[in-house]
Parts: structure tokens; sequence; C-alpha cells
């Protein structure tokens, strides 16, 4: 197959997984592992994460919102604790990935759903590291952010809306989230779609499909 594009998500596929954090957080909270992302997954189209990724409310109301859903299941934990881990740190392996396929002849484009909230598309609250971000995301021809553009993956809008920024056809298109929610679509319009659940195996899932070694 003939690609021309490689679509990128931003959080846990540039940089580390915001998951992460939350587990850690559990941890140390001792909170059941995974609640996080549970309320985040409980009635996915309206809840505070959804609404506060497509910027209908702000930090303030995304705090108190989040804070009763988590009442709801049983536990305290406020949505402004949630904003402070959304960071992760860039993973330079990806970076240097963003580059070859560039040198390639592929055109790049990012789709992050992300809330604003810190420094930059990364939503960074270290000013160190959004630099890092915003040099990431400058590798990028075009960047669709759920927050600046009222919609958010999985809806299948968004994935065309790059199509139509970069003119390409789906079926020409990679596309990497490490969400399997994300991929669905993607792939579903005719994407190849790469499911992350690490560097190592998204390098190597990609190098396949495209005939590139990733160092």
């Amino acid at each position: 197959m003939s690609f021309k594009a490689v679509l990128w998500d931003f959080g846990g596929v540039i940089t580390s997984s915001p998951f992460d954090a939350f587990n850690a957080y559990e941890r140390e909270r001792g909170l059941p592992e995974n609640l996080i992302r549970r309320i985040n997954a409980t009635d996915p189209d309206v809840n505070a994460w959804a609404k506060f990724e497509r910027n209908e409310i702000g930090g303030a109301e995304f705090d108190e919102l989040f804070a009763t859903e988590a009442a709801k299941a049983g536990f305290d934990v406020r949505g402004a604790d949630v904003i402070a881990l959304l960071s992760g740190t860039v993973r330079p392996r990806m970076v240097a990935a963003l580059d070859a396929c560039k040198t390639a002849g592929f055109r790049l484009g990012c789709i992050t759903n992300n809330a604003q909230v810190g420094h930059g598309a990364g939503m960074s609250a270290n000013e160190t590291r959004a630099a890092q971000m915003a040099d990431a995301m400058s590798r990028f021809e075009h960047v669709i952010e759920s927050s600046k553009s009222g919609i958010r993956k999985p809806d299948p809008r968004i994935y065309l809306m790059m199509c139509e920024a970069l003119d390409v056809a789906p079926d020409t298109c990679v596309y990497l989230d490490d969400l399997g929610i994300n991929c669905k679509p993607a792939a579903a319009l005719g994407m190849t779609a790469i499911k992350v659940n690490g560097e190592h195996q998204a390098l190597d899932d990609l190098g396949r499909v495209l005939g590139i070694t990733f160092g």
C-alpha cells in the first residue's frame, strides 16, 4: 500500500502516558487502580472529561464536576488533581521517528484530545517540558486540538478534518494512538491504525508498515 501521511496522537504516544501518572496517584492514595480512567469512561460523551476536552467548561468547573462524578463512584478525587497529572515527558525516540518519517517524504499530522490548561497543546505546567513539547509539535504540518476544534476523538469528523487539511485520503494514512477506542474510527475510515502500548512496539509496528527502520 502507498502511504502518504502518518498521523499521531500526542499524549501517550509522543509523550509518556498520563495513565501512568494516574496509576501512581491512585497507588499513593490507596485508590483502586484505573479509577480515574473508569470515571472518565462513564458517560464518555457528556461527562466532565468530555466537556473539558471540548472546551465547554474551564478548569474550575471541571474540578467540581469531576469531584461529583468521583463521589458518585464512592471516592474523593478532585478534578484539579487530575489536571496536574496530564502532562507527560517527551519521548526522544518518537521525536526522532517524526524526523525520519518527514525525511522519507511522509506528511505529518497530530490529532490530540486536550484541554486549555498549562502551556501549549501538551498542557505542561513546567516551562522546560513545555518547550520540549513545542519543539516536538513543530514537526507536524498540521495539529488539531479538541479544545480548539470543539470535536474530540473518537468522533470520526476529527480524523476527516485532518485528511482535508493535509489533502490526503484516509486509506493513505497511518494513525497511531494509545487508546483502542480512538484507533477504531480511524480504521473504520480506511486508515491503518496502530495501537501504541509502548515506544518499542509502536516503532516496530510503524517500521513494518512504512518499510523504515527506526533507531
